[in-house]
């Protein structure tokens, strides 16, 4: 099949001069039937930046938004990252405290806010050593619109554009920081590769549904962007939002797992044509066999792509394609499947060598999309990132001998029970299928006997009572007796964090006061 010729531009700057000539009345943006086309783009970004330079932000300053997903704020971040201003998407979901957090961590000294979120803004400004200043978007953008394009110097490749503060399940959160040829070193390799997917039509379209502070949601701006597409923004995720966006044109989206759950049990669903849509890519979490089936079952003619990275690898460095989605399900459709062209991946032993096919160790990364590092944290970074460049995850996982990659879990989140290595991910997904459950969660909890025994967190679906006996034998018919829950607690909802992952140490904390240490 013939394949449309691609530019190799790799930073925001050379991306937009060129879209703007090869594609000037192209939709850029598209939220709430306001469409702004690559031609306004350009200038409206550099518009922005002289509302920057005004402000007194130069090269290397952080800028940061406070706010849900905006045409506004992408705008702002493309501006930022023309001129080499380092964006700083805030999650709209944290605490006050936890923005304060974040905001003296970047020393930034402009916030632009969303509607909704001025009046948070200037309460945690206030009490800040630099005394941000605060502008609500839009009148950003019509101070923008009103002054000249600015003049400005394009930053290297490898300065930093984009600062997202990884949500840690335990400490402060980190900010990674994220160059040019980070968030677009990837994309020559895989054209070149001539993987389909990594292929836009000029009228493609992407959903943009998952946070912005989230490598899910800006990245797929990234990669819009980066293909002269448009992007259909959402304010934030919601089931009707995402089937209404499908049949007004959306052909690509990211989700992640428990929102596709909400997607494809949607009363709606059942009538929505899913024809539009060509890929739809998802990760960030496990994603239970039984779902993925039903999902593949309900959108028939979509393409289904496992996207796994993480933030400090500019988002995804492993796919698992399209042809290795069966219906009926099959062993690949478990794992997070191979490293995209231009990355290399290796399972390795504590002892940093790699480990044999089939064993588990710690997944790494080397690729030119991994961040240089944690903003201001010199020892995190070494931890992270080893001398020869690779990038310690914190996953375990396993290779096969085709080079497909299985996720186990989050090391830390390791059960040893008698000795035996459990891994609740595993747990979780042959729990997951049970009729009563809506969702689940496992954990270690101390014993007398094992050390640690394995338990299971579950939430009943509506109109449903869960049985714990039950649920245990379930368990037992899908996977090794050890591995199964030797206990289950019934919860009214599952406590999450900001960016939505299971806070799994809040219900472990009950079980484990008093102890001496927590072996898991």
């Amino acid at each position: 099949m013939a394949r449309k010729a691609y530019h190799d531009h790799q930073t925001f700057d050379a991306i937009l001069d060129f879209w703007a000539a090869a594609r000037p009345d192209g939709p850029a943006f598209d939220q709430d039937g306001r469409v702004t086309t690559y031609a306004e783009a350009d200038v409206l970004t550099r518009q922005m930046i002289a509302l920057m330079q005004a402000r007194g932000i130069a090269k290397g300053d952080r800028v940061a938004w406070l706010g849900k997903n905006r045409d506004t704020y992408f705008l702002l971040y493309i501006a930022a990252a023309r001129m080499g201003a380092v964006m700083v998407p805030i999650g709209w979901r944290l605490a006050p405290r936890e923005i304060a957090y974040i905001l003296g961590d970047t020393e930034a000294r402009l916030v632009f806010a969303d509607a909704g979120f001025v009046d948070t803004a200037k309460a945690v400004a206030a009490d800040l050593p630099a005394h941000p200043e605060v502008i609500e978007a839009e009148v950003a953008r019509a101070a923008a619109a009103a002054m000249a394009p600015a003049d400005y110097t394009p930053p290297g490749l490898n300065d930093p554009v984009l600062q997202l503060y990884t949500s840690g399940t335990t400490g402060n959160p980190k900010g990674a920081m994220l160059s040019n040829g980070n968030l677009l070193g990837l994309r020559n390799a895989g054209n070149e590769a001539g993987l389909d997917w990594q292929f836009y039509d000029a009228d493609d379209c992407m959903l943009v549904a998952m946070p912005c502070a989230h490598i899910g949601g800006t990245g797929l701006v990234n990669i819009a962007v980066a293909n002269g597409v448009r992007s259909l923004v959402q304010a934030e995720f919601t089931p009707t939002g995402v089937l209404e966006a499908i049949e007004a044109g959306a052909t690509h989206m990211f989700i992640v797992p428990a929102a596709l759950q909400m997607v494809v049990q949607h009363p709606r669903a059942a009538t929505t044509d899913f024809t539009n849509l060509k890929y739809l890519m998802y990760g960030a979490a496990p994603m239970p066999l039984e779902l993925l089936k039903e999902a593949v079952g309900t959108m028939p003619t979509t393409r289904f792509l496992q996207a796994y990275g993480m933030t400090e690898t500019s988002g995804t460095i492993s796919i698992l394609p399209p042809e290795d989605h069966r219906l009926e399900g099959n062993r690949r459709m478990r794992s997070a499947g191979k490293a995209c062209p231009g990355v290399e991946i290796e399972v390795r032993g504590a002892d940093n060598l790699e480990v044999p096919r089939g064993d588990i160790g710690e997944v790494c990364i080397r690729s030119p999309s991994n961040t240089a590092g944690y903003w201001k944290l010199a020892d995190a970074t070494a931890r992270t990132i080893d001398p020869d460049g690779w990038l310690h995850t914190g996953d375990a996982g396993v290779m096969d001998d085709d080079g497909y990659v299985y996720i186990q879990d989050r090391i830390k989140d390791m059960i040893i029970s008698g000795g035996e290595n459990v891994y609740p991910a595993e747990v979780e997904s042959a729990i997951y299928g049970h009729p009563a459950i809506a969702e689940v969660a496992v954990i270690g909890v101390p014993s007398a006997k094992w050390g640690e025994e394995v338990k299971a967190c579950v939430v009943a679906k509506p109109g449903h009572a869960v049985d714990a006996d039950d649920v245990i034998a379930w368990a037992r018919e899908r996977i090794a007796a050890f591995k199964a829950p030797k206990s289950v607690d019934i919860i009214p909802v599952m406590p999450r964090n900001a960016s939505g992952k299971i806070l799994r140490r809040e219900l472990r904390a009950p079980y484990w006061e008093g102890q001496e240490r927590q072996v898991s």
